[in-house]
């Protein structure tokens, strides 16, 4: 009788697993040491945090360095494990969601040769994104290295500067189709910072640098030496839009990414509402005082799912993902706080390019209108205000999906049409509260030039004043929500605690399923 075979007998199985631990990072002392010296995790660490307990299936974990011909395969499988790029599949957020999700999940492993993107390495990555294509799942990738790896000389034979890899355009070509998150945990240069730059959004932590080109390409361009800190700091790109959401370090970014993903990944089962009566003290009776915008849409949405991107960058625009009866919508809303809520160009292409994001994974947008209307003046004009203002027509003219739009007080001209798609009459729904405040222009520019013969033709200065503060008062008269709204320009005046039901009343009345996916490309910028 042929003895039985087991786990522990079978030498081909043993041998895969000898191969395997090599992987772990209980069998890297060094590296890992290394890397926790510098405060960071793991590749391994994060994955783990990342991905529902057990679920990681790695993919393409037995590859190493395309280096055979510099060193031996024994060196090379102990140091370097998977050609430092971990990758595979797992569920994340299962126990939010009655159905789970599948995602892709990548990392350059800094622990191997920096991170940097290796021959091998890339045909992995080319694999996932094929197969992510395929599966229609997300893709969360920890993008810290150094880029492109010229020591692979396995490869030198049949490529001389890989210039036909596919990797950036495999990835682009995923804008739209499916969720793509680049978290960012350390120095993220060239090729990695490519990947981050295609990315639907960037997680990065507040010590991170990147930049198109890192210290030794800059070097070796003549451009002059400089520490990698001092090329692209997160502080800086923060502002400038390139980072999505700051964090503090690694593990706050994985949660973050987490909570990013379950927007996309719909209804959660749980959610409460908070006192809609605080809207009331909220927003000033008196409309010459700002107020803090945020504060309004955390009362709107469900407690605790307000999650604002690019909170540093353009913030007379506020662009947040939220949840309201547990469903999931995406907000833009003008802060008076800055510029008065009017619209300069950073903050159009802040808002056209989140409703491309919303457009693609079928979120509704709710817009919260309190804006004079677009920027104007010669400054602004040499900043291609032009171009850069359209941007906002072109993409809500592009929405398949429902667009809301609350006029909480100011709704003046082109910016306040382009906050509500383009025409009061393009949102699915045009509500106003009572304190709402329409007109063509700024009523006190609108009297200026609309009475300006009439008010020059008073000589008397104090008799002039009168007139005007006569003409301003009966603009704003007849401009206020209840008086506006007999001209049918908008839908209803609503009491601000009526907003969270009149919105989801009207998602409700909306067939997402309906909407034709065809043109979803998410800008980059």
């Amino acid at each position: 009788m042929a003895k039985k075979n087991t786990s522990t007998n079978r030498k081909d199985l043993k041998e895969l697993k000898d191969r395997k631990r090599l992987l772990e990072d209980s069998n890297r002392k060094a590296a890992v040491s290394k890397r926790h010296k510098k405060g960071k995790r793991t590749a391994r660490e994060n994955i783990n945090d990342l991905c529902d307990k057990g679920s990681f299936q790695e993919i393409g974990s037995l590859i190493v360095a395309a280096q055979k011909g510099r060193k031996s395969v024994k060196e090379l499988r102990e140091n370097t494990p998977a050609d430092g790029l971990i990758s595979g599949i797992g569920t994340i957020n299962a126990d939010l969601f009655t159905e789970r999700t599948n995602c892709y999940v990548l990392s350059y492993d800094y622990t191997v040769l920096a991170g940097t993107q290796g021959a091998f390495g890339h045909k992995k990555t080319d694999r996932l994104m094929a197969l992510a294509k395929k599966a229609n799942c997300p893709i969360l990738f920890f993008v810290e290295g150094g880029g492109g790896r010229p020591g692979d000389v396995d490869f030198h034979h049949v490529s001389t500067g890989g210039l036909d890899l596919p990797t950036w355009y495999a990835f682009a070509r995923l804008s739209g189709k499916v969720p793509r998150i680049a978290i960012v945990g350390g120095y993220c240069f060239a090729g990695n910072a490519a990947i981050a730059g295609c990315s639907d959004v960037i997680i990065a932590t507040k010590d991170s640098s990147m930049g198109m080109g890192g210290p030794a390409m800059i070097e070796g361009g003549g451009l002059g030496q400089f520490h990698p800190k001092d090329i692209g700091p997160a502080k800086t790109l923060a502002k400038e839009g390139v980072i999505d959401i700051l964090v503090a370090d690694e593990e706050e970014a994985v949660a973050v990414a987490k909570r990013y993903l379950s927007y996309f990944q719909g209804k959660i089962k749980q959610w409460k509402a908070p006192k809609q009566e605080a809207l009331y003290d909220i927003l000033p009776e008196d409309h010459r005082y700002a107020y803090d915008i945020n504060a309004i849409i955390n009362t709107i949405a469900d407690v605790d799912t307000v999650l604002e991107l690019r909170a540093q960058f353009a913030k007379n625009m506020v662009t947040a993902l939220i949840r309201i009866e547990g469903k999931p919508y995406g907000v833009i809303a003008n802060s008076t706080r800055h510029l008065g809520g009017a619209i300069d160009s950073d903050a159009a292409d802040k808002a056209a390019r989140f409703l491309q994001l919303c457009n693609a994974f079928n979120l509704p947008v709710i817009s919260l209108c309190d804006t004079p209307g677009f920027m104007v003046g010669p400054e602004h004009e040499t900043k291609g205000l032009i171009r850069h203002s359209s941007r906002l027509f072109l993409s809500a003219a592009a929405l398949e999906v429902p667009l809301i739009t609350i006029v909480l007080r100011k709704a003046y001209g082109l910016g306040a049409m382009a906050m509500a798609g383009g025409s009061f009459h393009a949102s699915f729904l045009t509500l106003a509260w009572q304190s709402g405040e329409f007109g063509a222009m700024g009523l006190e520019g609108a009297v200026k030039l609309g009475y300006k013969k009439e008010l020059e033709a008073i000589k008397d200065e104090k008799e002039r004043q009168h007139l005007y503060d006569q003409l301003v008062a009966q603009e704003y008269e007849k401009g206020k929500a209840i008086n506006a709204a007999e001209t049918l320009e908008f839908d209803e005046v609503i009491d601000p605690v009526e907003t969270r039901n009149r919105i989801a009343t009207a998602h409700s009345c909306f067939n997402l399923n309906s909407k034709n996916n065809t043109n979803s490309f998410i800008d980059s910028w």
